[in-house]
Formats: structure tokens, sequence, C-alpha cells
């Protein structure tokens, strides 16, 4: 074992265990106290056994990524020393990789149909942070890690710096806080942030990508703020209405391979359907997020990404 698969493991633990004790402390409060939000069992049930069976699934894929960072470290441009500080600049640079692989997610459909599994419930707690999907490593988005290695940071630090992004977003997933401070709402990701970009609501889509730092997404014009107004609705555009996890894990992909198999295609046509926007279709028959945003009078600004066919499907 490596030293970054051990304190890959060591870290999972011990979020683990953070992670559960937190969604007792939400389902308390929403239960006994009456605080915002709702977590019904069988949905939560659902998210809980998808994420604790999404480590070990995962684990054995990870060689993947781990080896792909290994293999980039002798060709360091430099060595970055490991103390507090290029720890923080590693953080934040790692932050920007998830919201490069996040919008990536979301206007690619080939990893798209591993991060459809987290948008699938119509409900949002601490639960719904759970369902992650099977297949990361497969995507070829743990790519954007290679140039932090490339430019001499660790990639233990690497590793442990996306660890502990992936604990913070867990506490984004929740209807019982409201608002935080309006300094901290604008410079970091929140669960009001966080709640936008889980909404199927027009003006919501596509919107709101970062991990920890919310100021990706206002620099890139891709922030939109939660509107007392609209609130938000969860899921899918169409929504899959089914518990059944061999479902919810595959429906994407058996999409991609229908579509792909059709009569008649190009081969630039077959490639969209892999790798063009979630809703791309040959025939224009599909809605797009553009056509969502146009048939509710939502008008479109430079550099707001509209064109996403994010949720489309």
């Amino acid at each position: 074992m490596t030293t970054t698969e051990f304190i890959h493991g060591n870290i999972g633990l011990y979020s683990a265990i953070f992670f559960f004790t937190l969604l007792g402390i939400e389902l308390i409060a929403i239960k006994l106290f009456r605080a915002k939000g709702k977590m019904p069992a069988k949905d939560a049930s659902l998210g809980v056994l998808t994420g604790v069976l999404s480590d070990p699934v995962n684990a054995m894929s990870a060689f993947i990524t781990l080896g792909i960072l290994s293999l980039a470290q002798p060709f360091q441009f430099y060595s970055i020393p490991v103390n507090p500080w290029t720890f923080l600049v590693c953080f934040i640079l790692d932050d920007l990789r998830f919201y490069c692989h996040h919008r990536v997610a979301h206007r690619c459909r080939w990893v798209w149909a591993m991060h459809v599994v987290h948008h699938s419930s119509q409900e949002y707690n601490l639960a719904v942070a759970l369902r992650q999907g099977w297949t990361k490593h497969f995507t070829g988005t743990m790519l954007f890690k290679v140039p932090l290695v490339l430019i001499g940071f660790d990639p233990v630090m690497v590793t442990f710096c996306g660890v502990l992004n992936a604990t913070y977003q867990f506490m984004l997933h929740t209807e019982t806080v409201h608002k935080l401070p309006r300094w901290f709402e604008a410079v970091f990701n929140t669960p009001s942030h966080h709640r936008v970009h889980h909404a199927t609501n027009p003006q919501y889509l596509d919107a709101n990508y970062a991990g920890t730092l919310i100021i990706w997404d206002r620099l890139f014009g891709t922030f939109v703020a939660e509107d007392e107004a609209d609130r938000p609705v969860y899921g899918l555009v169409k929504n899959l209405n089914t518990f059944n996890l061999f479902t919810i894990l595959t429906h994407e992909y058996i999409g991609i391979a229908k579509d792909v198999s059709q009569r008649g295609l190009s081969l630039f046509q077959r490639f969209c359907y892999i790798f063009a926007p979630p809703g791309w279709s040959h025939d224009g028959s599909r809605l797009s997020t553009a056509d969502i945003k146009r048939a509710a009078g939502i008008g479109t600004k430079a550099g707001d990404p509209v064109a996403a066919e994010t949720n489309a499907q």
C-alpha cells in the first residue's frame, strides 16, 4: 500500500465518522426540533447505501488516479516543500481544479453519467451528499490533478486536499441552515449557494459549481444567488422516480449506449452523444438548458453557461 492510499484510507474512515455524526444531528434537528428540511427514510437509506458502497467500489479503481499522479511526480518542475503555507496554496488551487472538474461533469455527458447519481434525489439533505457515482476514476476528470503534481505539489498533499474539499462539501447539503454571514457567503460555498446548484428551476440551471470557494463562480460568471421568491425544486428536469440503485447508477450509461447505436448516425454524431453536453441530440428533439431558460423568459448574459445542457434529460 502506498503512502497516498494509506492516508486516503484513514482520512476516509475519519470522514465517515464525521459524516454519520452530522447526519444524525440533522435528523434529530428535523424530527425533534422541527428544523427546516425533510429526510424521507427510503430516500435517505438509498443515499447512505450508495455512499457506503461507493467507497470500496471506487477504491478498487483508485489505482488509476493514484498511478497517474505517481507517474507524473518524476516530471515535476520543482519539488514544493510541505508546510502550512504551501498546503493553503495547494488547497486553493485544488479547489479551482474541482470547479473545472465539476463544470465539465455538467457539460460533458460521459462525465455527467457518473455525476447524475448525485443529482438524482428530489430531496435535499446530508444523506443526498452521500449519493455518489461509482465510476469517478474512469471519467478522466481526475487528470485535472496532474498539473498540481507537475508544478511541484506532493501527490499525498493533493489527495488530502481533495478529501478535505469533499468533506466540506458534505456540510452544504442541508436546508436546516438558511444564510450565513454576508462575508462568508461572499467568499465560501454555503448551503444556500449549493441549494441553487441542485435545483431544476430554470434560473438555477448550470450555476454554482464551487467546491469550497464560491469565488470561482463569481469570477467565471456562473454564480446565481438563491431567490426567496423562487424556492429550489430539487432533482432532475426529468426525474427517474425510482429507488432502484442499479437504475440510478447505470441509466445514463444505458442511454448513451442506446443513442450511439442508432442507425444512420455519422461518426461525429455518435461522438457528440458521448461527449457533448447532456441534452444534445442530432435532430434537436431534446431540450437543452438554453431552451428551458428561453421558454421561461430568462435572458442570457455574456459568460453565462446557458449552452450547457445540464439536467436536461
